[in-house]
C-alpha cells in the first residue's frame, strides 16, 4: 500500500524543475550543499508534501540497470520519529519495483549508529564498507555522536 492511501493529505512528487530542491531537507541527511551537488542533479528528487509544504525528500541515482541507490533520504525535524521514514522507504521499493530493478544499495556513516539500526529495519544488509569516504569527499572534519566520520557502511535490499 503506497504512503498516499495510509496519509491521504501527503503527497510524493518527483521534481523536474532544479530551481525547487529542497535543500533545507536535503541538508538534513547531508553536510554541503557541495557534497549534494555532486549527485542530486544526476538522481531523481522525489519530496513529500502537505499542502505544498515540503516535509521529506529522498534521491534515487541509477547506478545500473539493476540497482538503484538511495544517495539522501531525510524528514523535516517535526515529523521525525513518527514513521515517515519507513514509508518512504517503501514508496522507494515501490518505484524500485516499478522500474524494474531488483536491488537497493544506501550508504551511512560507519558511527551512525541511529541510521544503520533504521535501514536494518527496513530490510537492509551490510555488505561492505567504503573505506575513507568522509575523509575524501568532505573539506571539512564530520563529527557525529561525538566521532569524527571516517568510513561509509554500505547496505543493500533485494527486492
Amino acid at each position: 500500500m503506497s504512503l498516499e492511501h495510509i496519509y491521504p493529505h501527503y503527497k510524493i512528487e518527483l521534481i523536474t524543475d532544479d530551481s525547487r530542491l529542497p535543500y533545507p531537507l536535503l541538508l538534513l541527511a547531508d553536510e554541503t550543499v557541495k557534497a549534494i551537488d555532486k549527485y542530486v542533479f544526476k538522481s531523481d528528487v522525489y519530496v513529500l508534501t502537505e499542502d505544498g509544504e515540503q516535509l521529506a525528500v529522498f534521491c534515487l541515482y541509477k547506478v545500473d540497470k539493476d540497482t538503484l541507490e538511495i544517495k539522501n533520504i531525510a524528514v523535516s525535524d517535526e515529523l521525525q520519529g513518527k514513521g515517515i521514514g519507513t514509508l518512504l522507504i517503501g514508496e522507494i521499493v515501490r518505484i524500485a519495483k516499478d522500474c524494474g530493478y531488483v536491488r537497493l544499495v544506501v550508504g551511512t556513516a560507519d558511527c551512525g549508529i541511529d541510521q544503520i539500526r533504521f535501514y536494518e529495519r527496513n530490510e537492509f544488509v551490510k555488505y561492505g564498507i567504503k573505506k575513507d569516504f568522509f575523509i575524501e569527499n568532505y573539506d571539512e572534519p564530520i563529527i557525529e555522536n561525538g566521532i569524527q566520520l571516517r568510513d561509509m557502511v554500505m547496505l543493500e535490499r533485494y527486492i
